[in-house]
């Protein structure tokens, strides 16, 4: 058999079996992806958004390592034990070179677990609960996003300034929550040492009664109100507060509560003059922001979310970690992660090697109303390098070795 008549011999055979020279060649980096589509579909799609825009414009400009990157999204449900079966068969059976994703600080947790146990790198996406990093750290999970220790020491220098010197706190009751009170009265207390903390109030995620915690609240008579609450529960506590006048001549700090995803839905009731964490995409005017928020305009015909900036950056993370790396093998992938710096949207980040947690910021604002929407203004773009503790503290909070 002449070289001629055996490669056409060879192609044939390939083409037969289902296994094009071009395939071969060009076979995916495959990234798992787990998060609840459909339980928390307002926050969820907006964030798959993002990473879809991503993973074009990579693509589009020859992939990764030579390779298009390919990730795989699969629904958990909101459930730790689902997401956790999942992530085994994405790894086992679909041959993916990492993991990403989640909301639920618990279905993190649960990932995060299974990682640490399984020796897969996991890039905790969007939950913010500080274990994940710090008590129940481990050697092959990262986090994106500004933890609620962060973004809550963000909100206590604003009410350390405010003069409030009684507080009430209102939070679900599961891990994201917990820390998110906890990390604000270590930091207020910190800047205000006279800081009284007059009650707590913990409805289960989603569940809330609040006509009942208002009531608690108001009973209190609090200098200011520090909100943990999202999603439904945030637009009950809003509703029955601003009916009943618990807001008025009060400081109010809500975590989180300056994002679209969580604005929006109130339309004309969102509240005015508090002070949140956000997302102003509509009065970001110049740089990679504007350039972010121009092509998510573009591509989906709608605005971004923080959702969608999240996803982005994973994305953008998960690129420069592979490229680093130069190989789709854990430990390479790992290592390579560890001090990695990028540049995203809002500027370049770092993945500290102490403890995983990556150094984006947050945007700092008070919320008011704009054509019947609420929207954040006065707002001020903060670095979390900046809001994170010692590494002498990060040591003794993390596991030993982690």
């Amino acid at each position: 058999m002449n070289r001629r008549t055996f490669t056409r011999f060879l192609i044939s055979g390939m083409v037969l079996i289902g296994l094009p020279l071009s395939a071969v060649a060009q076979e995916s980096i495959k990234i798992g992806e787990i998060n609840h589509y459909k339980r928390m579909a307002a926050f969820a799609e907006p964030y798959k958004k993002g990473i879809e825009l991503a993973i074009e414009e990579v693509n589009a400009a020859g992939g990764v390592l030579g390779r298009p990157l390919e990730f795989i999204f699969r629904d958990d449900q909101g459930k730790p034990g689902e997401a956790v079966k999942i992530a085994e068969e994405l790894i086992s059976s679909e041959g993916v070179a990492m993991i990403t994703g989640t909301i639920l600080s618990n279905v993190g947790l649960a990932i995060s677990s299974h990682a640490g146990e399984k020796e897969y790198v996991y890039l905790a996406a969007e939950p913010l609960a500080d274990s994940i990093v710090w008590a129940s750290g481990n050697k092959y999970t990262f986090r994106l996003r500004a933890s609620t220790f962060m973004q809550a020491a963000m909100l206590a220098e604003q009410a350390a300034a405010s003069g409030a010197k009684t507080y009430a706190t209102i939070a679900p009751n599961y891990a994201y929550g917990k820390d998110a009170v906890a990390a604000f009265k270590k930091n207020l207390l910190a800047l205000q040492p006279d800081a009284e903390f007059v009650t707590e109030q913990w409805p289960a995620l989603f569940k809330i009664d609040a006509g009942a915690e208002v009531q608690a609240i108001e009973r209190a008579k609090p200098d200011a109100i520090y909100n943990v609450t999202f999603g439904p529960d945030l637009a009950k506590f809003v509703r029955e507060g601003t009916d009943r006048g618990l807001f008025e001549g009060r400081t109010v700090l809500g975590l989180l509560s300056g994002e679209p995803e969580y604005l929006d839905p109130l339309g004309d009731e969102a509240p005015e003059g508090w002070i949140v964490t956000g997302y102003p995409w509509y009065d970001i005017s110049e740089g990679p922001g504007k350039v972010f928020v121009d092509a998510y305009q573009t591509r989906w015909n709608d605005y971004p979310r923080i959702g969608s900036l999240v996803g982005y950056m994973t994305v953008q993370s998960i690129q420069a970690a592979l490229e680093r790396a130069g190989s789709t093998e854990t430990e390479a992938i790992r290592d390579a992660f560890e001090d990695l710096s990028l540049d995203t949207p809002v500027g370049q980040i770092t993945f500290r090697s102490i403890d995983h947690q990556a150094t984006s910021g947050a945007f700092v604002g008070r919320t008011a109303l704009r054509d019947g929407k609420g929207i954040m203004v006065d707002w001020e773009y903060k670095d979390g390098a900046d809001y994170l503790p010692s590494d002498t503290e990060v040591m003794q909070l993390r596991p030993a070795g982690q």
